[in-house]
């Protein structure tokens, strides 16, 4: 009996994972056209967001690791730090950061292992892919402005509002937290304020134009800033490049290498920027992971990232893929039961529409094309602002990151109030504009 007591776990496990073997739905077509989607899904992901999305950020959250003193970002992120000043530097970050729900999670864990309060980082979290001045204006333009405007004021609104019931939730960790950090030493400062500002502002310039979408018409600023974009990019890295060696101690010779590599692949390839934008990759891979100094650092802080995060978010996108499928096509729950359950601005309406968004994956911008196609099958003005807010902000690969970052118990706080802010938002918007 005895013997039973300790094995059962693992009887029910054999069982449970035999019998779903044994009914495994081969041969359904809805059931391989899952699975086929699935492995597209995470193909896109891997072609189109490792390298010019999580690359950039890994290097920039493990920069924010060696660069960034704790004292820092307990000035004006951290538990004890000025309310509004705290708040309102995450809030804003999102109108800086036109990135996707997945490319924040290495900035947020850099800032959080640093120091930043459970608020603040929360707030950042939400504000990274939610505030996003380019797909608010997208918003306004294809689906009408008072859904822009509510979008803009909702997303604002919910990351200050979901930090500050996160910090009141796990306030006594937060006190205890502070507590610690205060009897933390200054560390020594090697650079100035400039100095740092310019070096993350340089590689924050990389991630944003290298990432910047194509807007919906051919003319105005966006769309200029469109047609120069790998020229705003080079120059971004070039300047890094500067900076590194005139403020890093990387050797002149390894940057001009790095520098000709590039101009002769950008040369030889104009069609694919992406080849160019690799090898540059490769030349800061190659040459900070072998230096011995603070490169070294930054490219081994980097890359602890990259093996927390990345697979985890490869795992969440194939199954986000077997589940929903990518954008216009099917997976395992049909695209027309997701129409049926959003229509009209009823409480069940809202609550799954924030439900449904919080668990797909959203690329940054592509959410605005998918809420026009969902408002013509009938999708209502509430649910979609609902989904607006809880789907650009969250996914399941997202999710799972978090919880390695947080724990359980705040991943599940942090996307329950992002979930339920969200509904309330569709509510009240549908109440007066539906």
């Amino acid at each position: 009996m005895n013997y039973w007591k300790q094995e059962w776990k693992s009887f029910l496990t054999i069982a449970v994972v035999f019998l779903v073997c044994y009914y495994l739905p081969v041969g359904t077509p809805r059931f391989d056209n899952a699975v086929l989607e699935a492995f597209h899904l995470v193909k896109w992901y891997a072609q189109e967001h490792v390298l010019l999305c999580l690359i950039p950020a890994f290097f920039i959250a493990g920069a924010i690791g060696v660069f960034v003193s704790q004292a820092s970002v307990m000035k004006y992120l951290g538990a004890k730090a000025n309310k509004v000043l705290a708040y309102g530097v995450a809030a804003v970050s999102g109108t800086i950061l036109a990135v996707c729900s997945c490319t924040i999670l290495p900035l947020f864990a850099g800032i959080y292992r640093m120091g930043a309060g459970l608020g603040p980082a929360c707030a950042f979290l939400y504000s990274g892919p939610a505030i996003n001045v380019l797909a608010i204006v997208l918003t306004a333009r294809i689906l009408g402005p008072e859904l822009g405007m509510a979008r803009a004021v909702g997303a604002i609104s919910m990351s200050i509002l979901i930090g500050l019931v996160m910090h009141l939730l796990f306030r006594k960790e937060e006190e205890a937290k502070a507590a610690a950090q205060m009897l933390m030493p200054e560390p020594d400062v090697k650079r100035s304020l400039w100095q740092d500002s310019l070096y993350f502002a340089s590689m924050v310039f990389i991630l944003v134009f290298a990432n910047w979408g194509k807007p919906q018409t051919d003319t105005g600023l966006w769309a200029n800033i469109y047609e120069q974009k790998w020229v705003l990019t080079s120059i971004s890295g070039f300047a890094l490049g500067v900076m590194l060696v005139g403020w890093f101690g990387l050797k002149a010779w390894k940057a001009a290498f790095t520098g000709v590599a590039v101009a002769v692949a950008a040369y030889m390839v104009p069609e694919t920027p992406l080849v160019a934008f690799t090898v540059g990759t490769l030349g800061l891979t190659i040459f900070t992971s072998t230096d011995e100094g603070e490169l070294g650092e930054w490219f081994s802080s980097s890359y602890e990232f990259a093996k927390q995060i990345l697979p985890l978010l490869l795992f969440g996108v194939l199954i986000a893929g077997v589940l929903l499928g990518r954008v216009g096509y099917e997976g395992l729950i049909p695209s027309e039961w997701i129409s049926a359950a959003v229509g009209g601005n009823s409480l069940l309406a809202n609550f799954l529409a924030s439900f449904i968004g919080a668990f797909m994956y959203f690329a940054t911008l592509t959410e605005v094309p998918i809420l026009q196609g969902l408002i013509g099958s009938g999708m209502g003005k509430g649910p979609a602002l609902a989904l607006l807010l809880a789907g650009p902000a969250l996914s399941l690969p997202n999710m799972l990151v978090i919880r390695s970052v947080l724990g359980t118990v705040k991943t599940v706080a942090f996307v329950s109030l992002v979930i339920l802010f969200s509904t309330i938002s569709g509510i009240i918007f549908g109440t007066f504009f539906g």
